[in-house]
């Protein structure tokens, strides 16, 4: 009988610039960093946490020894959506506050759970960012 996922824990995205990524993504999107030791000799790890989730952000030039990822690694490859109670319209105010380009949106979009308002961004390695909110 196959297993039954229903949940997602944490992943990981490769980054030019750790401290860059994490400041942006605290400031954008209100993420908490951390930075942990994994022990066992392995270089230091930075997490972003947000609700009941987290993002790993691994620097892309790091060792696959000492931080075992994917096969192919680049930064600037993701194509993330992240939840918000905030307006679409709200976040448009809050990236153009920023300086930031609204790249698409608010647009409908389908989400896991139905239809999504989403605004679209870039981070600072260009990775899709949907910032997104049920219409509900």
């Amino acid at each position: 009988m196959p297993i039954k996922v229903d949940a997602l824990d944490h992943l990981v995205i490769n980054v030019a610039d750790v401290d860059r990524t994490t400041a942006w993504y605290q400031q954008v999107l209100g993420m908490t960093v951390q930075v942990f030791d994994p022990g066992q000799g392995k270089v230091r790890r930075t997490s972003l946490l947000f609700g009941n989730q987290k993002i790993n952000v691994r620097p892309k030039d790091a060792d696959k020894v000492d931080w075992f990822t994917a096969g192919h690694v680049a930064a600037g490859s993701d194509d993330l959506c992240f939840l918000t109670t905030s307006t679409p319209d709200e976040v448009v105010a809050h990236l153009t506050a920023l300086g930031i380009a609204v790249e698409e949106g608010p647009v409908a979009k389908q989400g896991a759970r139905g239809t999504l308002r989403s605004v679209y961004c870039r981070d600072p390695d260009g990775s899709l960012i949907e910032i997104s909110s049920y219409q509900d």
